[in-house]
């Protein structure tokens, strides 16, 4: 027994001397290559290296029709698109119909009743309705992505009616 104990040992004793590494990491010289000042901009030597700066501060894509609301408000315990929301439905189709490039996620939302599951399943229900209105309007299934996150991101805290109608929503979400 005690020589299996000693080669248990001496395995374990080979194992961490293989991971050891032999380089050392104190006192590395580290050289600044992002190329960027303290105030932000284009350093003279990222000028030199030919690469060019890149504004990502934004970008020149319209996020969706403008003037045209992104969330489409659901009944308790419903998926159902209410006819009020057609003209918001017909305005994100033609826009996205207007450039194939374009897509969407979808993200379907409850309120805080009922269970975790319960309403996991009811957020995606909604978030489909929304893709199935969209996509009878034309719009291209390869634009469109139904995601649910249930109670877990409300859009209002608060247990009361008002709270509660904010939160049973479709978001529309450009990408």
């Amino acid at each position: 027994m005690s020589l299996q104990k000693f080669l248990i040992s001496a395995a374990a004793a080979l194992l961490l001397a293989a991971c050891s590494s032999g380089v050392k990491l104190d006192n590395v010289p580290v050289e600044d290559r992002a190329g960027v000042n303290a105030t932000g901009g284009a350093d003279a030597n990222a000028a030199k290296s030919g690469v060019a700066a890149v504004d990502v501060s934004g970008t020149n894509l319209p996020a969706g029709p403008t003037g045209v609301a992104k969330v489409i408000y659901f009944d308790y315990d419903s998926y159902a698109v209410k006819p009020d929301f057609a003209p918001v439905i017909e305005a994100h189709a033609r826009f996205l119909k207007a450039d194939a490039k374009r897509k969407v996620a979808l993200e379907g939302h409850t309120d805080e009743r009922g269970g975790r599951e319960y309403n996991l399943a009811l957020g995606q229900k909604r978030a489909e309705a929304v893709r199935r209105a969209l996509s009878l309007q034309g719009v291209s299934d390869a634009q469109l992505e139904a995601v649910s996150f249930g109670k877990e991101k409300p859009a209002a805290q608060g247990s009361d009616e008002e709270a509660f109608a904010k939160n049973r929503r479709a978001e529309i979400s450009y990408r």
